[in-house]
């Protein structure tokens, strides 16, 4: 006896069970029981980015923190590129973190990279609504290449055009005929090499003497420089010579002040009196003179004259 089977409700088992299974998968991406929270960032990006697409990740460090959420062009610069990502929460966004383009491998896949951020630094404040806070961008290594070739580019084209100024006809010209002079002299040098060597050789005996002269003259310079120390030795003696009989000559004129301030008012005194006493000496000698006998018997009175007594009164 065989077994009828359903196959109405094998199918229907077999839907319900991928149904349950997807989402399970749903549930589990979803983050589970506990769905993780995001917080919305904005950034604004000057360069392409191409590769890019909404849902490429986002990392910090090497690890994914997010999504990208939206790439639209900016209303106000076509050339700016607006980002929205949903970064997980508690993720150490700060104000000086800043926003790459990467590429994954050869794949050319490409996501955000974040880093950069001083740990003191404070931490943009998510919000629910936008304008969000924005992350600041840097260039990516392929834009940083390209102006890097671009500025070589043109560094080279400038060179190459300054070459080719260098080198128009009247330069070539002139290199040619310098060339020419050059080849001119070397076989001009090439073919009197004889009298370049004997003038070298006359040079080395030249310096050779040179060298010997200056030995000889080493004593010479030693003597000179013996009686030049003589000669200062005689100038130092000189000198203190000179001091001493500086000193000397402030002693006298000390003793001579001296001497003018006690000495002379009493040689004037005496000479005083010496010249009194050759005055009184002179009178002694005329009166002895004139009467030596006064010297006996004293000065006698002249007789009184006419008209006068003995008295030497005048008559009435």
């Amino acid at each position: 006896m065989e077994t009828k089977v359903n196959t109405t409700l094998v199918g229907a088992f077999v839907l319900g069970l991928g149904a349950l299974l997807l989402a399970a998968l749903l549930w589990l991406a979803a983050g589970g029981a506990t769905p993780q929270k995001h917080d919305l960032y904005s950034a604004v990006s000057d360069e392409s980015v191409a590769g890019l697409n909404v849902n490429a990740p986002v990392k910090y460090a090497g690890v994914d923190v997010g999504r990208v959420r939206s790439i639209r062009l900016d209303p106000a610069d076509p050339d700016r590129v607006q980002l929205v990502f949903a970064i997980a929460h508690g993720t150490p966004v700060r104000v000086d973190t800043e926003a790459m383009l990467r590429t994954q491998g050869l794949t050319g896949i490409a996501y955000v990279e974040l880093g950069g951020g001083e740990r003191n630094s404070p931490l943009l404040v998510p919000t629910d609504k936008p304008p969000y806070p924005e992350i600041q961008t840097k260039p990516s290594l392929g834009a940083r290449l390209e102006n890097v070739l671009t500025s070589a580019l043109a560094k080279l084209d400038r060179a190459s055009t300054t070459i080719d100024l260098l080198l128009d006809e009247t330069n070539r010209k002139a290199i040619a005929s310098t060339l020419a002079d050059a080849a001119q002299l070397m076989k001009t040098l090439a073919g009197r090499s004889g009298s370049i060597d004997a003038g070298l050789r006359d040079a080395a005996r030249t310096f050779d003497q040179s060298a010997k002269v200056s030995v000889q003259i080493g004593p010479v310079l030693d003597r000179i420089g013996r009686s030049a120390d003589a000669v200062q030795a005689l100038g130092v003696e000189g000198t203190r010579a000179s001091h001493d009989a500086g000193v000397a000559v402030k002693a006298l004129g000390a003793d001579a002040q001296r001497f003018g301030a006690e000495a002379l008012p009493e040689l004037q005194r005496l000479m005083s009196e010496l010249q009194t006493l050759a005055v009184s000496l002179q009178r002694l000698s005329e009166q002895t003179q004139n009467a030596p006998n006064g010297l006996l018997f004293g000065r006698t009175p002249a007789p009184p004259g006419p008209g006068e007594t003995a008295t030497g009164a005048r008559a009435p």
